[in-house]
């Protein structure tokens, strides 16, 4: 392994379109929602330890999390865990943890990835990182894994890509945000679009210049922090500062404005997981095309539905076709899959009519 590897972990979402399995005090990255007996974080933390070793995957996430994660990732230091006192989206919670494995190592080459994520064939997974980590550490780009698209859908944004610069490497375009069905199936028929699925590789220097050039607000209040980096005072830094941080993903601040942004084309099983539709692709189905995860169920004259229901509690169902049915704790969940997309803005909702011990 090459001693300047590193994966970054990002874990510090509340993964709302799953409610109601996923909850704020324990959201879906921590949970087991493929039925493996592991949770999606343990899955990709594992996954990873092909890449580099285990002193050089850093959990980024919320400081709310962090019992979680040392319960859940055995022999994990503390000194691992990333963590940001507020919610202020992608591009500073990297931009902190780009300055401090700089810091660390100067040659650092990093991986970013969520934690909740499904990759059906690890070893292409793998070896397309490699391939991207050789990329970056010869030269000052920055990477994303694009996934080749099987279908038009709108749930996910895009990259256009033109000319092959070097053997696999594709200079990136433009980014597409989720398009309408009509502009996925043009996308789907131009053929250079991809996937965006939010997996990247770059030097931690790299990075830093990126931030320095078109994020400069960020860039200096991370860079005021450098004698802080990996010391004790590092976390009292962090949080006295970091709420003055803009909220902004990676994708404005940097990604859909610097002009040195390659992309690799994969299809490596991938979904984002992000929704209970995704979970129905991705999961083993009945031979009514159900995804069923229940110990006690009576099941009839149901098909292409998704059912979740507490180990503890009996189910008796008959008569839905293409539903989500979801019992947990305190909130049970009925819903049509193919308007799933409202879940989340009903959540709020009922957030707002019941407190957020529903949430």
């Amino acid at each position: 392994m090459d001693k300047n590897n590193y994966v970054l972990i990002m874990a510090g979402g509340v993964g709302s379109r799953f409610w109601p399995k996923s909850r704020n005090h324990f959201p879906k990255q921590f949970l087991d929602i493929l039925g493996t007996g592991k949770s999606l974080l343990q899955i990709t933390y594992n996954r990873f330890l092909k890449i580099c070793p285990a002193d050089h995957i850093f959990i980024v996430t919320n400081s709310q999390y962090n019992d979680i994660i040392l319960d859940q990732l055995k022999g994990i230091s503390p000194d691992q865990l990333i963590c940001e006192p507020s919610r202020n989206n992608t591009a500073p919670c990297i931009a902190y943890a780009s300055f401090k494995l700089a810091a660390l190592n100067p040659d650092a080459n990093l991986i970013v990835a969520p934690s909740d994520h499904f990759i059906l064939f690890e070893d292409i997974f793998i070896e397309r990182l490699l391939f991207a980590l050789a990329y970056t550490n010869k030269h000052e780009a920055l990477v994303t894994l694009g996934i080749s698209p099987v279908r038009p859908d709108t749930g996910y944004g895009y990259i256009q890509y033109g000319k092959e610069t070097e053997e696999g490497i594709y200079k990136v375009e433009q980014f597409r945000e989720k398009p309408s069905l009509q502009k996925a199936q043009e996308y789907l028929s131009d053929g250079n679009y991809l996937w965006n699925a939010g997996i990247f590789i770059w030097k931690a220097s790299a990075i830093i210049s990126a931030l320095k050039k078109y994020t400069p607000d960020i860039y200096r209040l991370f860079e005021s922090g450098r004698e802080y980096y990996n010391t004790p005072e590092e976390q009292a830094f962090i949080d006295e500062n970091y709420s003055r941080s803009p909220n902004i993903s990676i994708d404005y601040a940097i990604m859909e404005q610097a002009d040195n942004i390659y992309t690799i084309p994969a299809n490596f099983g991938w979904s984002d997981l992000g929704t209970w539709a995704s979970l129905h692709e991705t999961a083993d189905k009945d031979s009514e095309n159900n995804v069923v995860a229940a110990r006690q169920i009576n099941l009839k004259d149901t098909q292409n539905s998704i059912i979740h229901i507490n180990t503890n509690k009996l189910a008796v169902i008959r008569g839905l076709d293409n539903f989500i049915v979801v019992d947990d704790g305190n909130a049970l969940l009925i819903y049509p899959k193919d308007q799933e997309q409202e879940i989340k803005e009903v959540v709020k909702q009922m957030s707002e009519s019941y407190g957020d011990r529903f949430i």
